[in-house]
């Protein structure tokens, strides 16, 4: 199968190409390649190309930037899905579209299922939730993959931060009021490869690591699990704040653990327990 995967330099892109499986014909695009900015240029570049299925992991993920900079995320998130799905539609492709937890507002207590009602609380939130509905109302054959707090051995996610912040700080603020699931993105990239292969009649699932915690809980674990590896010296005194002392620009749900039963009973998967997905990461360096 022929696969065009966006974002092919993210975190995310890069663990699926790792991952692709024996036989996969993966052409891997990034900005250079393919400007999801640049309707007209993207959707040349889709017919030059001709895949059998796209994998959308491309995306306008600076949240807070995202604030300022409404039209350059809208027409990340957003509008180049509508290109994307538009042209799998006609083409006869499928489309993958990875999204996020930040669609939901964060007021419920239990973790969030695939069809509840999504109230995102920022821009970034409300332009992948416009591209989500873009995808599956553009594309007959679309699945959104939601999954949250990403973070891997590439990039800049919230593991490296807190690792290099060691030789940088003495304290570190942390946010104790928001709680989620981190998410080892070569276990999103492993179900995602799964979920092109099985094509479930379920269009929106899933995909987190096991069990749930706060920013601050993760950083404790993070300094833990460093340190026995030997990639830290010594562990940083952490003070936890909350959202509002910290005054980001956007806002974060407080609450947005999702929900992967559904997931796991679909692809015949089962997801690892954050902790072990955090020393399987580090063990990596």
């Amino acid at each position: 199968m022929k696969v065009l995967l966006t974002g092919a330099q993210g975190q995310l892109g890069r663990c699926l190409t790792e991952s692709a499986p024996t036989g996969t014909d993966l052409v891997e695009t990034d900005i250079a390649e393919l400007d999801l900015a640049d309707s007209e240029r993207l959707m040349s570049g889709l017919i030059d190309i001709a895949p059998e299925l796209i994998i959308n992991a491309g995306a306008f993920t600076a949240v807070d930037r995202a604030e300022e900079e409404i039209e350059s995320a809208t027409r990340v998130n957003d509008t180049a899905v509508g290109v994307i799905a538009g042209y799998c539609n006609s083409a006869g492709c499928e489309l993958i579209q990875v999204s996020t937890d930040y669609v939901f507002d964060g007021t419920k207590r239990s973790p969030y299922l695939p069809d509840d009602p999504a109230k995102p609380l920022s821009v970034y939130g409300r332009t992948k939730l416009g591209g989500e509905n873009a995808a599956l109302g553009g594309c007959d054959s679309s699945w959104v993959i939601r999954s949250s707090w990403a973070y891997s051995e590439y990039g800049q996610n919230f593991v490296k931060t807190m690792l290099r912040l060691t030789k940088e700080r003495k304290q570190i603020e942390v946010i104790n009021d928001q709680r989620g699931s981190p998410t080892y993105a070569r276990h999103l990239a492993a179900a995602i490869w799964r979920l092109a292969e099985v094509k479930p009649a379920a269009r929106i699932l899933h995909c987190t690591d096991a069990g749930e915690l706060s920013w601050y809980d993760f950083a404790e674990a993070i300094f833990a699990e460093g340190a026995s590896l030997g990639l830290i010296d010594r562990a940083p005194t952490l003070i936890p704040v909350s959202s509002s002392d910290y005054n980001a620009a956007a806002t974060r749900p407080a609450y947005s653990v999702l929900d992967n039963e559904m997931t796991n009973d679909l692809l015949g998967i089962e997801q690892m327990h954050w902790r072990v997905a955090l020393q399987t990461m580090l063990a990596r360096f």
